[in-house]
């Protein structure tokens, strides 16, 4: 499998990271996020939709919102491993605890109710989707928006984000003890040539990195890193950088 795009401008929140010259000097460290640097307020999120927000998809919105201020947009991809999944730890405890549900939990519990906030608060009817495939959820949403290419959508919006994963979930997910924030990267991207992307199938590898894929990848381009490879649950993902790119 092979992908092509042309990257026409990033924007990235973390804790500790929102401004380009923040994440360059990220880039040029060792790259990793601490989870207990306070995250940057929403600069063109609407107060009343930001609180109904949890913190990954509060972040998510935001960088959409920032990269839809910049340029046109003609479709979105939103990729999440985890989605709402406080929310929805929330609604099963009190479902057990034969407790009642509360409504926002209820209303934002779904795994594309980011990309839906995205569109209210632009008041643009975009094409859209939301996108879950494990660790492999930032690759798979660059399939999505390769085909959105295909279809005719010119500037397609990548968002990758994910929140805070409850403790409840470290004996299924142990990789929370390496990484556990949140965060959203968000690319808009054209078809091009300028970033190659080659899948190359194998056996599950480990994965020695604890950065979620997006930050991967934008740590390698602010690195100006010619190529590099994103570890997957069942590929290598190995990226090329032309001149110019």
């Amino acid at each position: 499998m092979k992908l092509a795009y042309s990257l026409v401008d990033w924007h990235a929140i973390a804790p500790g990271n929102s401004t380009a010259e923040e994440w360059q000097r990220w880039a040029q460290q060792a790259p990793a996020l601490d989870a207990t640097q306070p995250i940057a307020k929403p600069q063109f999120l609407p107060m009343m939709t930001a609180r109904r927000l949890s913190a990954g998809s509060r972040a998510a919105v935001e960088c959409g919102l920032a990269l839809l201020a910049r340029h046109s947009v003609d479709a979105i991809v939103f990729t999440s491993r985890h989605g709402e999944l406080e929310r929805n730890l929330r609604i099963l405890t009190a479902l057990a605890e034969q407790q009642a549900l509360s409504p926002t939990d209820f209303a934002m519990s779904v795994h594309n109710s980011a990309v839906g906030s995205l569109t209210i608060a632009a008041r643009q009817p975009l094409v859209s989707s939301s996108v879950s495939a494990g660790i492999d959820s930032f690759q798979q949403g660059l399939i999505e928006v390769a085909a959105l290419h295909q279809a005719g959508y010119a500037q397609v919006l990548l968002v990758d984000f994910d929140g805070v994963v409850p403790d409840y979930y470290r004996p299924w997910i142990p990789e929370i003890d390496r990484f556990n924030a949140p965060y959203a990267v968000a690319l808009l991207l054209r078809a091009g040539e300028a970033w190659r992307c080659e899948a190359q199938a194998g056996k599950p590898a480990e994965l020695h990195n604890p950065l979620p894929q997006s930050l991967q990848f934008l740590a390698a381009m602010l690195h100006n890193t010619p190529r590099f490879s994103v570890a997957g649950e069942r590929h290598q993902w190995h990226w090329e950088r032309l001149h110019g790119g």
